[in-house]
């Protein structure tokens, strides 16, 4: 089972570059975040015409997160737990009804938190926090969970292509990556990680200046798999291809393969 990780910046911008994907990279189960649009106002139809089903979770102009699968979608929880209050549309869960091959997936838009001086870095590290809590949570089941998406954290030095700038930056920041190293030290395993340990490769580049040509790049999208759904982990990779696209966006997809279940 092939399983991505997208921030698309805006579904609707992107939607073309989208399909395409789709089409040629064919993942089993998409997760796609920065959807930018109230789940009326999704582009279902045309997804669900590729032979994918929906979860999505929008919010107007920002956010949103959204799962596709080749697979029914059951079970589908909405929000991240553990904050009542928290009306951005930053989390979507679900259980893939894949048969002996099924599997709980999330997609996660982890908050960037920058300015750090102000109230978005707290609520970074807060919302971190939460996550931290369900995904613990997640392992007493012993499912197989994949948690993907973008998690605006650059967890070492050879994940950025300037380590010192960026040093004070919300998604570099050292209490930024403790968090993301507690969250793995849960028992999760990082995808990419596992299988490459090559430095200097990214998952985003701005728009400015060149970033994309230049290879200044962050690597922030992640896939982190429960011990079930390590043992099946036989490639990942990121995929370049959609960041050279005209009017694409400033990620580009992350993705694993999970064989057979034994």
């Amino acid at each position: 089972m092939k399983i991505a990780t997208w921030n698309v910046n805006s579904i609707k911008a992107r939607l073309a570059n989208t399909l395409e994907w789709l089409e040629t990279a064919a993942p089993d189960v998409a997760l796609l975040q920065e959807i930018k649009t109230v789940a009326d106002k999704f582009p279902r139809l045309e997804i669900e015409e590729r032979g994918y089903s929906c979860a999505i979770v929008g919010q107007k102009s920002y956010n949103g997160v959204a799962i596709l699968s080749k697979f029914p979608l059951e079970d589908i929880v909405e929000t991240l737990p553990g904050d009542d209050n928290d009306e951005q549309a930053r989390y979507v869960e679900a259980w893939v009804d894949a048969g002996d091959e099924g599997l709980r997936v999330a997609s996660i838009y982890l908050p960037n938190g920058n300015p750090v001086d102000s109230e978005k870095y707290p609520y970074k590290l807060a919302w971190m926090d939460r996550l931290r809590t369900h995904a613990e949570s997640l392992l007493s089941t012993e499912e197989p969970v994949v948690l993907g998406g973008d998690y605006n954290v650059i967890p070492a030095p050879g994940d950025v292509y300037d380590p010192e700038g960026w040093r004070d930056d919300a998604l570099y920041r050292l209490d930024t990556r403790k968090r993301f190293r507690a969250l793995i030290n849960l028992g999760y395993t990082e995808a990419f990680r596992a299988l490459h340990a090559e430095t200097g490769r990214y998952s985003f580049w701005d728009y400015q200046r060149r970033a994309f040509e230049s290879d200044r790049g962050l690597r922030i999208d992640h896939l982190l798999l429960s011990p079930q759904a390590a043992d099946r982990l036989s490639a990942c990779d990121i995929d370049t291809v959609p960041r050279g696209k005209e009017k694409a966006s400033d990620h580009t997809p992350v993705w694993c393969e999970l064989s057979a279940a034994a």
